[in-house]
């Protein structure tokens, strides 16, 4: 099986030895997101909800340059630097994720994410 390294400027670049997706087999498998803007490459100001926002915008434009899109990601892991703030991330979450049935998902609890972000989300995804 062929892997193909999706890469987008409407998402921030890696800043590693990694790819912001891989396309192999029908499927698409999304790196994380965190709250980068890609013009500035600076993490976007505000609340939990500016930060959300700009994740899964990201999330999303790293999807359609791999031939997907939110309404087909099956499989999607949140983490979060802090959990009380979860009401609020799924409230977004799930304006995003609108097609149904939702994807699987799991939320975790971490200590810290890159460059003091409080979200990231990765996704895994059907592709053409």
């Amino acid at each position: 099986m062929q892997r193909e390294e999706i890469r987008t400027t409407g998402a921030p670049a890696p800043v590693g030895p990694y790819s912001q997706a891989i396309r192999a087999g029908g499927w698409l498998f999304a790196s994380g997101q965190i709250p980068l803007d890609p013009a500035t490459g600076r993490i976007v100001p505000g609340e939990i909800e500016d930060e959300t926002r700009q994740v899964l915008a990201n999330l999303r434009a790293v999807l359609e340059a791999g031939g997907s899109s939110l309404d087909r990601v099956v499989k999607a892991t949140v983490y979060l630097t802090d959990l009380t703030l979860f009401p609020r991330v799924n409230a977004l979450y799930a304006e995003f994720f609108s097609a149904k049935p939702a994807p699987a998902r799991v939320t975790v609890g971490v200590a810290s994410l890159p460059l003091g972000s409080r979200v990231e989300i990765d996704a895994i995804a059907l592709c053409d």
